[in-house]
């Protein structure tokens, strides 16, 4: 047998040890054969590593198989059917007899390949090549090191340092080479063959990145120095830390065991500081910066200064420290320059930390401070107006200590503090001339305009029925369908394909509804019978037999469970009968039992009794959904009953949803010139779509009328209902708004069922249609935003999904409440990438005075207060439109919104509210706004110099002036 084929039959064995022993015993011919062969071999050694996975899988499939059928057979000898024989293997305690075959054996070809390449090869650039060759870069695959090292330890010195240095300088430092061995391997190479390391950043953090031994490894005197210069070191040792349980750690290897001086390794950090980095980068070098303590030196004071102004956070803070060390006093141009850099930091840390030093250095200084006027004037620019406040006071208390030249530098330096701090100045320092508006002063735009959707005639009735019965996407097309259904007996045609319908007991989508309608037409009779139970709701309780029963219930049982969940503003359907009589047919209640849940856990979904029949309770859709499908179900029963209309009341005249009452009128005179009885779901439909304002003719020519649907048309002219709306707020964040409708009946159980109170949470089936709720009631926008925000949180997308059709309940009829105010306010907050077309909402809604600015900032407030609305991305919207022209409505908005949102008594203020309060003060200059806020008063009444109390008297301040 030929050395190559010795070396295939190792290969073949997946054992790299045995391929470095044949590889040891090559002649040099064989080895160079071997070399030549290699490459070509690749694709043939993993073909046939997979055909021999391929093969131990089928038979350990086939032993699985064979398990099975005794098993099976077993249980059926004892009486157990075949079906439930199969369930128990698969799914019982039963199945642990699955055959597992190592996917590994797939790639156990790679580690006896690169020990034949590492021992034939000849330069030793082509043997780290190819033991890092994408071809052998499979997760689990690591190298076998004593192999590895077998065969190299073979070739000539120089070689080996040759391919130390080579394999070195292939390394990338990533996850892969760290675990596979290729780290391990080039390290041990580079320590057996003393060659020195060469220049390559991801050599040194994979150095880092292994366990420290400095006092024996003899790298160490030659990548320690490249700690401080190798990008990503700091990055690898991020989370190191002297007291590391698992007590590896590179702090204390470098402080305890460096063979390099502490004065170098603190030189090191200095110099890894001034290069710049993040503070998760440089985390590292402070925590040993702050272990080697090295004294105050006046050598780097330079160097220190430098990193005050940009370094990151921890990093400016230990420059700090080190310009402040006992024994090193600074010059006034030193000082200067750390006040003028410290001020202008935004962590308030460092900014307080630049007075003091100020301070410390009036302390210090003699009688003469105008070497310090500078830094006094860097003060007075600091954005906090807290710095400004202490800057104020310390000029002053030191004011004497200025020489007529330093006091005109403090006095020009002024003219930027606001009023109320000029005016603390001038005593001292004299009359401060204020600068000039700022460039970016406030100046209010134009607001836009809006252009509202024109009114148009709604198109024809549809005729292809057939064709589009499941594409009603558009916003009409579901009234045109129903209404070609309705007008055109000839188009109602099978339709194009059909689907499982009356699979379900219940249909809760309008295209289910159409194709129903199609079917009906086209084989009159043919519709089963309502299932009792769903199939799937039967497959459910099958499954899970023992967690969920159906059962017939008392009526006080029944009773207390209706009462239960209306304290959870759940509504039972068919609740009215629970203590009056026994369940009717068809019905059915679930008891599910629950784990007692977690606050910020979803309640569980209870499923309703459901009345007898197709159509969905009203537990489980949306009152405007379900007002869709019932006005679908009421021309089904009148399909199959022969008592269709010749066409419909409700189907709408204009493109704005709206019903022309001239024609609604006319409708009806047809209706009783041919003795039709309307329809009671299109009759309430048609109601809610007559505009507001009604021409006094048309409402005599209805009194004319002498049906019951005529007489309920005048009732409605003459005293059209008005819901009452409000929302309702838990007292405790986390909760959800409740939305409330309040609404004498009206006779008309259509028109009742969507002037009341919304479901508190969005029901469980989806498709809810929200795109055409406007349509069901054109001319009540606020009751529609009430149905609405049951749905604010529910799905991924957020509030933010609700946009377009708040958008489109700007240009419709009714008043705005605080359904709208909560709509248009919550959509503030939003950060996606529509926050620009939520903050455009706004702008639209006081562009067609549909904004109760007021109420909004109450509804906001509560946002703010009690659900995950953020405030920094409500006053950038609230500044963005008040910069186009809605200025005066945004102050609106800020007096509403104070006070729900600011603390109440007890409660304890903090940036977030002192912020609101700054945007207040600016947004009541923008207005010209006067008038007290009693909230805002009783802060600013209060002792103390907080940011919040300070911020609270500019905005009362403002308010009081006459």
């Amino acid at each position: 047998m030929s050395g190559w084929e010795d070396i295939q039959r190792a290969v073949g064995t997946a054992d790299a040890s045995l391929v470095a022993d044949e590889v040891l015993r090559l002649g040099a011919e064989e080895r160079r054969e071997v070399a030549r062969r290699l490459r070509p071999y690749i694709r043939e050694a993993r073909q046939a590593a997979h055909a021999r996975f391929d093969a131990a899988r089928q038979q350990a499939e086939a032993e699985e198989e064979r398990a099975m059928r005794e098993y099976v057979r077993e249980r059926m000898d004892e009486g157990v059917a075949e079906k439930v024989a199969h369930q128990w293997w698969w799914e019982g305690h039963y199945y642990h007899h699955q055959r597992h075959v190592d996917w590994g054996m797939r790639n156990n070809w790679i580690g006896p390949l690169r020990v034949a390449g590492a021992g034939t090869l000849g330069g030793a650039a082509a043997v780290a090549d190819w033991l890092v060759r994408r071809d052998f870069a499979e997760w689990g695959r690591n190298m076998p090191l004593e192999p590895l090292l077998r065969v190299i330890a073979a070739r000539p010195v120089q070689w080996q340092a040759d391919l130390a240095t080579h394999l070195s300088g292939r390394l990338r430092a990533t996850r892969l080479q760290l675990e596979n061995g290729t780290v391990a391997l080039a390290l041990e190479l580079l320590r057996r063959t003393g060659a020195e390391p060469p220049d390559h950043d991801p050599l040194v953090v994979a150095w880092v990145s292994m366990e420290a031994d400095l006092a024996r490894d003899p790298l160490a005197r030659h990548l320690v120095p490249r700690l401080f210069e190798a990008e990503g070191v700091g990055r690898a040792l991020r989370d190191d830390r002297i007291d590391a349980p698992s007590g590896r750690s590179w702090l204390r290897a470098l402080t305890k065991a460096a063979p390099v001086e502490r004065e170098v390794l603190t030189e090191g950090c200095v110099r890894r500081f001034l290069r710049g980095g993040s503070a998760t980068d440089l985390r590292f070098f402070v925590r040993l910066h702050d272990l080697l303590d090295p004294a105050p030196s006046r050598e780097r004071v330079g160097d220190y200064l430098r990193l005050l102004p940009a370094a990151p956070g921890p990093v400016a803070e230990l420059a700090l420290r080190m310009l402040r060390g006992p024994g090193l006093a600074l010059s006034g141009e030193e000082v200067n320059e750390a006040v003028a850099a410290l001020l202008f930091r935004s962590e308030s840390k460092l900014v307080r930390a630049g007075l003091t030093l100020l301070d410390q250095a009036a302390r210090d200084a003699g009688d003469d401070l105008d070497h310090l006027a500078p830094a006094l004037a860097s003060a007075f620019l600091c954005e906090s107006y807290e710095v400004r406040e202490r800057s104020v006071r310390w000029a002053v208390k030191h004011a004497r200590r200025f020489s007529p030249v330093g006091a005109e530098t403090v006095r020009e330096a002024a003219a930027v503090l606001p009023p109320d701090l000029v005016a603390r100045l001038t005593p001292a320092y004299g009359h401060v001339e204020p600068d000039a508006a700022p460039a970016d002063a406030f100046e209010p735009g134009t607001l836009p305009a809006f252009e509202a959707p024109r009114r148009r005639p709604v198109r024809p009735a549809m005729e292809n029925l057939a064709g589009t019965f499941d594409q009603l996407h558009h916003e009409f097309a579901f009234e045109r369908w129903l209404d070609g259904f309705v007008r055109h007996p000839g188009a109602r045609r099978p339709p194009a394909h059909t689907t499982d319908l009356y699979g379900a007991g219940e249909w809760h989508y309008v295209e289910q509804w159409t194709e129903a309608l199609l079917r009906e037409a086209a084989g009159p009779g043919q519709e089963p019978p309502v299932p009792r139970e769903p199939e799937s709701r039967a497959a459910e309780s099958r499954a899970f037999e023992s967690r969920e029963r159906p059962g017939i219930l008392t009526p006080g049982v029944r009773g207390g469970i209706a009462a239960s969940l209306a304290e959870l503003g759940l509504v039972l359907g068919g609740a009215e009968r629970l203590d009056t009589e026994e369940p009717q047919e068809g019905e059915r209640i679930f008891l599910t039992p629950v784990r007692k849940r977690r606050r910020e856990e979803k309640p569980p979904r209870l499923l309703p009794i459901a009345s007898a029949g197709r159509l969905p309770s009203s537990g489980l859709v949306s009152p405007p959904h379900r007002a869709m499908l019932q006005r679908c179900a009421e021309i089904h029963t009148a399909l199959k009953e022969g008592t269709l209309p010749p066409y419909l009341l409700a189907t709408p005249t204009l493109t704005s949803g709206h019903l022309d009452p001239a024609e609604l009128v006319a409708r009806l005179e047809g209706y009783e010139r041919n003795g039709v009885r309307p329809l009671p779901a299109d009759l309430g439909q048609a109601l809610l779509r007559l505009p507001r304002e009604v021409d006094p003719g048309v409402v005599a020519r209805a009194a004319r009328l002498t049906s019951e649907a005529g007489a309920t048309l005048v009732r409605w002219l003459k005293a059209r209902p008005e819901p009452v709306t409000s929302v309702e707020w838990p007292t405790e964040p986390g909760g959800r708004p409740r939305p409330r409708v309040r609404q004498e009946p009206t006779g008309v159980e259509f028109v009742d069922a969507l002037f009341c109170d919304p479901p508190l949470h969005r029901p469980s089936h989806h498709g809810s249609y929200e795109s055409s709720w406007w349509l069901v009631l054109p001319s009540d926008r606020e009751v529609v935003a009430m149905h609405l925000i049951p749905h604010l949180y529910e799905g991924w997308e957020g509030p933010g999904r609700l946009r377009l059709h708040a958008t489109r309940l700007c240009d419709q009829d009714g008043p705005a409440g605080e359904g709208m105010a909560l709509l248009v306010g919550i959509l503030l907050g939003e950060r996606g990438w529509n926050a620009g077309q939520c903050r455009e909402l706004l702008l639209r809604a006081v562009a067609t005075q549909s904004l109760p600015a007021v109420e909004c900032g109450r509804q906001l407030g509560q946002c703010l207060r009690l659900l995950d609305v953020k405030l920094g991305p409500v006053l950038k919207a609230l500044g963005e439109c008040a910069r186009q022209g809605a200025h005066r409505e945004v102050w609106q908005i800020m007096s509403g919104l104070l006070p729900v949102f600011l603390p109440q008594p007890g409660e304890r203020g903090n940036a977030v509210h002192t912020r609101a309060l700054e945007f207040a003060a600016e947004a009541a200059g923008w207005a010209g706004a006067r008038g007290t806020i009693r909230e805002v008063a009783g802060i600013a009444a209060r002792d103390g110099s907080s940011g919040l109390i300070r911020a609270a008297r500019r905005l009362d301040e403002h308010l009081g002036r006459a």
